[in-house]
């Protein structure tokens, strides 16, 4: 089983969060929810779904996990803006480790310059970035890249995201 990392802050999109850390549980998945600082608990933007942060990210190396989760909502915004945040993600990419993002995730994705020749999607206000980015973006509900990378639109996206999440991991 996975041992999956979660970059995640205040005002996270709750369902980017519950509903795929749920699915990856339910398969037997371990999963690590990583911030500023260990303990701290965060707060979702719209049901103020509330978690517990497990590790802080002095603490982990992108080495110790299998694969990355990256919800969406402002707290991938939030995290691009901190180089630790920046830094573990590419290494996850340019480690060719399953990196799943939903929504605003890619963001992440985006200040790690880890999307250039990348198949993805995203939130429609960021697709433009993606672009921008490099990637090929494509607006449908899931796009899978390369056998690591899966990435999704919006909430109403989350099945078929959780599910290509899960079979990745199944190989």
């Amino acid at each position: 089983m996975a041992k999956v990392a979660t970059l995640i802050t205040n005002l996270f999109e709750d369902v980017e969060w519950t509903e795929p850390a749920k699915a990856l549980k339910d398969a037997g998945h371990e999963v690590v929810t990583i911030e500023k600082e260990a303990g701290k608990t965060v707060t979702g933007k719209k049901d103020n779904t509330e978690v517990t942060i497990d590790k802080s990210i002095d603490d982990v190396n992108a080495s110790d996990f299998d694969a990355l989760l990256l919800p969406g909502g402002f707290s991938p915004d939030q995290l691009r803006a901190d180089d630790r945040f920046v830094n573990f993600t590419k290494e996850f990419m340019d480690a060719k480790k399953p990196v799943f993002a939903i929504c605003h995730g890619p963001q992440l994705l985006i200040t790690a310059k880890a999307l250039e020749g990348r198949d993805a999607t995203g939130f429609k206000s960021i697709q433009v970035d993606m672009e921008y980015a490099g990637a090929k973006v494509q607006d449908t509900e899931v796009v899978v890249c390369q056998n690591q990378l899966v990435t999704s639109r919006q909430p109403d996206d989350i099945p078929a995201f959780n599910r290509e999440m899960l079979k990745l991991l199944e190989n």
